[in-house]
């Protein structure tokens, strides 16, 4: 008799883990601690049957015993499938019931959005609805950030150990909202773990690439289980046999199991009862051993549970078994009792003590018999629905018609999981379910076909047919809204896939408009993927929908050309695209696409001067997106208005509504969104001097993915302007890195290259940034990029003024200006900030050429300094200062004027730390003898002896800004090449500098020689 053992084939004693369990425990700790706790994640690993669940046992108990609540989730396998949201629901479900009155607390708001999850959060038959405007991708931003802001708040007052098992299991929505979560969560007392199989994890396994992710981040342990080694399989045996084993039965057993720990119990088990010899080396017989002894009804049990899913409800059971409630205790007992099955953690079902007997089991099924459990399990659900949990009960009634082979009924119960899946945001699921059907469709009947109806969300794609009440739905319809779900869930390379094939179904039946459709989520996911700027398909989109009624169609077709050109080809064609898109929307009722295309149209009418009329349209369309809450368009809203108020100098308008836009993003959890505004708020707050604030903008701006080439380029221009081209450097290659080459975008390019030209310039590399400069406006700025485009010029123009003197910027200099002149000709001058920009480039042309008066730079303070930028208004005194102190012999009042114009901008210098504006205007002030702060040296400090050269290396240096080689510096200076070598060697060192353009660029900036020295040496 075997049931003494059966009862205990567990180990009452835990064995090894020791280091494992303490990493698990110090999480805990470090969760809890006062001052410092802040959530932890961990991912636990290890192949099937090497002990996760045990060291997560002892995990939870320990946990519990320190006054921590514990909430456990298992991806639920039904078939091949994961269902959607499956661990998260059971945890929160788990915690809710825990603490019902915190967990009120913390959904209180979003109970109709949470129910997404757990649907017992909507009261009756109200099913949760997408809050303004079109379901997607803001739609799942949402629930996850709304996710992570409920476990943070719940966790706040109670230690929480969240526990998520079986993570080879997930669903591709479990899989993005377990990152999600690893990524956001920033504070509470909480602990993540997720636990997978590891030897399940093969190359193409698609949680491969989530833990390759998740590795990058520093807030994710792993920790991965080995296998026992001999003595502590001599201990797991001991404590399952309950006497010391034979050294060789345990010899015996560790050669066979390998250490891992379910097949010693299953060995030592077998050996207790004798049979250890008759066992085969097959794993599969090796698991089936013990359910092949259980009773007959008992084995059927087994075999139904294993078909059934990860776990099967009882009232589903005894509805399948078809045993008298008697006989199936009975059955019941004997599995459980031979550690077969174990009752689920609810106690309102059974699963398998371990899968890997499930799948044995499974695996042993019969083609005919899997086929005819799955049909009695659909046709008992399909009559009572009540058996199962409504979060499960499409997609396992779908699985289950799929896998009994009937595809009259497996079609309409697939099609209806994939409208449950797009509900709850999981567009993963949605597509898998929707491939499942259009493999299915062929197989069934015509008038099973005929019964369906159009899709249930295609965004603006017209169903087959004037009626969607009677039209049947087509298989054009299925790859329509298959396309829509891959884009959302990010599997583009598929949607790219069933458009194309769309498209050739398309060939034949001449149907513009759903062609039309197909092109433009081309254009969208050909950008996506980065294989172009998506205009060849807008422009076949746009071609397709010309001469034909309008139609929902056409308003998105122009809406999306306005929105491309306004990008990368603003001027009077996309005026016109955003103004038919807004009258084609209004003419078929479209509300939201016409609210996109009046933003759209109210950016590009700034464009064209008409400053108020099109910021009153964008704030119009502020104002109705807001009262209605049409999520996608209002964060679109504050994204586009305070981008045009800071392009227009309006610096503390855009900085209002930027904070009014966060709000709004953090309340509907639109994370990406709201990354795009801090990106923003960092612009403005670099106009307005609040550097700190801004460099804390940008950094949040870099937590998200899209976002982050903005947040490099505003990091670059904080790098510049103090100096640090290494790490102007970093950011300018992670922005370009970021935006890509594939589609380029004026507001992304001239950014760009005016961030190289600065890097090269303060490098005194100034024929490397001429180069930048012809290449970006070589062909001319597009109009309309004014904004983007008056920083570039200025800082060319102030390269080469800065450059006047050095031997190396005197090839091409003329050619270099004339650009300069010409490209800000081009350029718009219609607000004040940019003909403050137009002033200040003609000045900087001016110094250039060593024609710079003081009257010219007054003209370009007076321009400057209503504007609030305090850092280009302290930029701007420094020139009017040099202007003043260079005209002759300056008077008393022009010196006096001059030393308060330098301290006003060294104190804003010192402020933003512009270590390069500091330094300059302390030079200046050197020279002229005049004090930043008390009384007037009486001898003016030498800048050559501040930094420590001696006379022969200024002899040197002024030679090497001259342009010298080294053998040139020793015939003019009469050493040796080797000398002067050393010389310069020593040179760069004192200045702290890498090259000797670099040190030429310095020996200029801080006036160590006089130009006409400088001439004269250069000959």
């Amino acid at each position: 008799m075997l049931t003494a053992v059966e009862t205990r084939s567990v180990s009452p004693v835990f064995v090894g883990r020791a280091d494992e369990l303490r990493v698990l425990n110090d999480a805990l700790a470090r969760a809890v601690e006062p001052a410092a706790g802040e959530p932890q994640a961990l991912l636990l690993g290890g192949e099937a049957g090497v002990g996760k669940t045990r060291l997560i046992e002892e995990f939870e108990a320990a946990a519990l015993a320190a006054g921590a609540l514990v909430v456990v989730g298992g991806c639920v396998e039904i078939g091949a499938d994961g269902l959607p949201f499956a661990p998260f629901s059971a945890a929160l479900r788990a915690l809710r019931e825990q603490l019902p009155a915190e967990f009120a607390a913390a959904a209180a708001g979003q109970e109709e959005e949470l129910a997404r999850l757990l649907p017992e959060l909507c009261e009756g038959a109200r099913r949760p609805q997408s809050t303004g405007g079109r379901p997607g991708e803001e739609a799942m931003a949402r629930l996850f950030e709304l996710t992570a802001r409920l476990l943070e708040r719940v966790a706040a007052d109670h230690t929480v150990v969240m526990v998520l098992e079986d993570l080879h299991w997930a669903d591709a929505s479990t899989r993005h909202l377990l990152s999600y979560l690893f990524r956001t969560l920033r504070s509470g007392r909480l602990v993540v773990l997720a636990s997978y199989r590891a030897d399940d994890i093969h190359r193409r396994h698609p949680l491969r690439p989530l833990l390759a992710e998740l590795d990058r981040l520093r807030t994710v342990r792993r920790v991965e289980l080995a296998r026992f080694s001999r003595d502590e399989v001599a201990h797991q045996m001991a404590g399952i046999l309950a006497a010391e084993p034979a050294p060789k039965l345990v010899d015996d057993v560790f050669e066979r199991s390998d250490g891992n720990a379910f097949f010693v119990e299953e060995l030592a088990v077998a050996s207790h009862g004798g049979t250890c010899a008759a066992l085969t080396d097959s794993l599969r017989d090796l698991l089936l051993v013990r359910v092949e002894d259980l009773p007959d009804d008992a084995q059927k049990v087994a075999r139904l549970v294993a078909e059934g899913g990860s776990t099967v409800e009882y009232d589903l059971l005894a509805a399948v078994a078809d045993l008298t409630e008697d006989d199936l205790i009975d059955a019941l007992r004997s599995a459980v009792g031979a550690n077969i099955l174990l009752a689920s953690p609810g106690g309102d079902g059974y699963r398998f003590r371990h899968s890997l007997v499930r799948e044995a089991v499974g695996d042993d099924l019969l083609p005919g018999e899997r086929s005819r459990i799955n049909r009695r399990f659909a046709t008992v659900l399909e009559a009572d629905p009540t058996l199962v949990a409504s979060d499960q009960r499409a997609a396992r009634l779908a699985s289950y018609w799929y896998h009994a082979h009937d595809a009259a009924k497996a079609l309409p119960a697939v099609l209806n999981a994939s409208v449950e899946a797009r509900s709850r945001h999981a567009y993963a699921e949605q597509l898998r379910l929707l491939e499942r059907a259009m493999e299915l469709w062929d197989a069934a009947p015509d008038d099973v076909r005929a019964l369906l109806r159009p899709v249930d969300y295609t965004e603006v794609y017209p169903p087959c047919g004037c009626d969607p009440a009677s039209t049947p739905l087509r298989y054009l319809d299925l790859m329509a809204e298959a396309a829509v779900a891959g884009r959302l869930c990010g599997e583009r390379e598929r949607a790219l896939k069933i458009t194309k094939r769309a498209l050739r179904h398309l060939e034949d039946e001449q149907d513009a408009l759903r062609s039309a459709w197909f092109w433009v989520q081309r254009s969208r996911l050909m950008q996506s993927l980065a294989r172009g700027d998506g205009w060849k398909e807008l422009a076949t989109a746009q071609d397709l929908v010309r001469g034909h009624a309008p139609s929902e169609v056409h308003a998105e077709v122009f809406t999306m050309v306005a929105g491309w050109q306004m990008l990368h080809q603003p001027g009077p064609e996309s005026l016109v695209a955003a103004e038919q898109a807004v009258e084609y929307a209004r003419m078929v009722g479209a509300s939201e696409i016409e609210l996109n295309a009046r933003l759209t149209l109210g950016g590009l009418v700034v464009d064209t001067g008409d400053i108020d009329a099109g910021l009153a349209e964008m704030y119009a369309v502020r104002d109705r997106v807001t009262a209605d809450e049409v999520v996608s368009v209002l964060c679109r809203c504050y994204i586009n208005l305070p981008s045009v108020l800071e392009g227009i100098g309006r610096h503390r308008e855009s900085l209002a509504l930027l904070d009014e836009g966060i709000k709004h993003a953090q309340r509907y959890g639109l994370r990406e969104s709201e990354a795009w505004m801090w990106t923003n708020r960092s612009e403005s707050l670099y106009s307005l001097g609040r550097w700190d604030e801004a460099v804390d903008s940008a950094s949040r701006a870099v937590l998200s993915a899209k976002p982050r080439g903005g947040a490099g380029v505003r990091l670059a221009y904080f790098a510049l302007a103090r100096g640090d081209m290494a790490e102007a450097a970093r950011h300018h290659a992670e922005a370009w890195r970021h935006f890509g080459t594939h589609d380029s975008i004026p507001q992304n390019t001239l950014p760009l290259a005016r961030i190289a030209l600065g890097i090269a310039a303060g490098e005194g590399r100034i024929l490397d940034a001429r180069a930048e400069f012809r290449r970006t406006v070589g062909d001319g700025l597009p109009p309309g990029t004014q904004r983007y485009g008056w920083p570039l010029v200025l800082a060319a123009a102030t390269a080469e003024a800065d450059a006047r003197g050095l031997a190396i910027a005197a090839p091409d200099r003329d050619e270099s200006l004339h650009l300069i002149r010409t490209t800000a000709k081009s350029l718009a001058t219609r607000v004040p900030v940019w003909q403050a920009y137009e002033r200040w480039v003609r000045a900087e042309l001016l110094r250039a050429e060593g024609h710079a008066t003081a009257e010219d730079w007054l003209e370009v303070l007076t321009a400057i300094s209503p504007l609030e930028r305090p850092y280009d208004l302290a930029r701007v005194r420094h020139r009017l200062a040099e202007a003043l102190l260079s005209a002759g012999a300056p008077g008393s009042a022009d010196r006096d004027r001059a030393a308060e114009l330098l301290r006003q901008a060294a104190a804003v210098g010192e402020h933003l730390s512009a270590r390069p504006l500091v330094e300059a205007v302390t030079q200046l002030a050197q020279r002229a003898r005049l004090p930043l702060t008390g009384s007037a040296s009486s001898t003016p400090a030498d800048p050559a002896e501040e930094l420590g050269l001696t006379t022969r290396e200024r002899a040197v240096l002024r030679l090497v800004a001259a342009g010298r080689s080294n053998r040139q510096i020793a015939e003019e200076l009469f050493i040796s090449p080797k000398t002067a070598s050393v010389h310069v060697s020593n040179i760069l060192a004192k200045l702290g500098v890498a090259g000797r353009g670099e040190a030429a660029a310095l020996a200029h900036r801080l006036g160590l020689f006089a130009a006409d020295e400088e001439s004269l040496v250069a000959g």
